[in-house]
Parts: C-alpha cells; sequence; structure tokens
C-alpha cells in the first residue's frame, strides 16, 4: 500500500512580529523626514521676503532713474503679521501710497509685511536714500524675521536708523547683517536686520 504525503504551503500573511518591525521603521522614518519637510517649506515660505525685497529695489531704482527721487511706501499688508497669508492692498480699490506710485505689487496674497522709508540727507531736497524692510513670522511662534536693504546716498552715507513705519523691528540704516563682521554694515545688499539672525534662516 502506497503511503500518500499531502504536501501543504504556509498560508497566511505576516507575523506579528514581522508587522511591528515594519511599523517601527516607519515610525523611524517619519520622526526624522516629517521635521526636515515642514522645515523646508517653512524655508521655501521665507525666501518670499528676500525675493520680493530684490523686486522692490529693482522698482524703485527704475522710478529714481527716471524722476530722480526715491518714493516711500506706506506697509502693506496693514494688518499684524501671522503664518496665515495676506491679502495684499486690503483697502483696494483705493491705492496703497508708495507701491503704486513706484509700480511694484507682488503676485497674490504674501506671508511678509512690506514697507520703504525714503528720506532725503546730506542737503537732499528730495528723498535719496530708502530703507525696504519684509516682516513676518513665518511659524506662527510670535518670533517674527526680518529682512532688510538700505540704500545709501552718493557719498556712501545712510542717514537713517529708525524703525520703519508698521514693522515690529528696526532695520538700521547702517546697513543689513555682515557674517564677516558680525555686524549691521552691508549696504545695498538684502540680508537680516537682526543680528539674532547670525546670517542664517531662523529654521
Amino acid at each position: 500500500m502506497t503511503k500518500l504525503v499531502s504536501l501543504r504551503k504556509r498560508e497566511g500573511g505576516f507575523t506579528l512580529i514581522e508587522l511591528m518591525i515594519v511599523v517601527a521603521i516607519i515610525g523611524i522614518l517619519a520622526a526624522i523626514a516629517i521635521p526636515n519637510f515642514l522645515r523646508f517649506q517653512l524655508r521655501a515660505k521665507s525666501s518670499e521676503g528676500k525675493t520680493n525685497l530684490a523686486a522692490i529695489r529693482t522698482a524703485e531704482e527704475g522710478y529714481s532713474s527716471e524722476f530722480g527721487v526715491y518714493i516711500a511706501c506706506a506697509t502693506n499688508p496693514a494688518g499684524p503679521v501671522s503664518n496665515a497669508k495676506m491679502v495684499w492692498n486690503p483697502a483696494a480699490p483705493a491705492p496703497v501710497p508708495g507701491f503704486d506710485q513706484v509700480g511694484w505689487s507682488p503676485e497674490g496674497d504674501v506671508y511678509f509685511q512690506y514697507d520703504v522709508n525714503a528720506v532725503a540727507v546730506n542737503g537732499s531736497i528730495a528723498p535719496n536714500v530708502y530703507t525696504a524692510s519684509a516682516l513676518a513670522d513665518i511659524d506662527g511662534d510670535a518670533q517674527t524675521q526680518l529682512w532688510g536693504y538700505v540704500k545709501p546716498d552718493s557719498a556712501g552715507a545712510n542717514g537713517q536708523a529708525s524703525t520703519l513705519v508698521g514693522t515690529n523691528g528696526a532695520c538700521p540704516g547702517t546697513g543689513t547683517y555682515d557674517a564677516v563682521n558680525n555686524s549691521m554694515s552691508l549696504l545695498e545688499t538684502v540680508g537680516p536686520c537682526d543680528l539674532g539672525f547670525s546670517g542664517q534662516s531662523i529654521f
């Protein structure tokens, strides 16, 4: 009599131990990847301020080359900064003084609050220097970041060191942050308006 041997393949899925190992690996990867991804998002949003300041500088220089004067621009948007986007010129259709005249506006809503302080120095009868600023609280932690640009007169003098209208911090007329000298001395350069930045992103 022939003995029949039944060969059965293993049926079923993963064991509990295998599933726990997979879940642990996914948890570790998430713990590393998610914070880095969030920081990357914050840095991308932060770049808005520097990009728009460079555009404001171009607009001011273009206006000055044609009319021989820089234009002060009122704070826009006017509301307090937060981690939410703000509507540019919420008082429309009334124009916001300055930005409409110089011919600059951002594309869509913004995270940063912008303004330009233009003054006359060294005997000039019209504004010949200016400081532009961009203020934001991208991550909503009440720690604002302030980027700026300082345009001196032709003699290199800045002539201003006041807190800009509508901002929560000062962008000194001496310049933006210089990492080499650890001082606020960079003129005609978009950069941090606070030594606390140490020349780096706060994120």
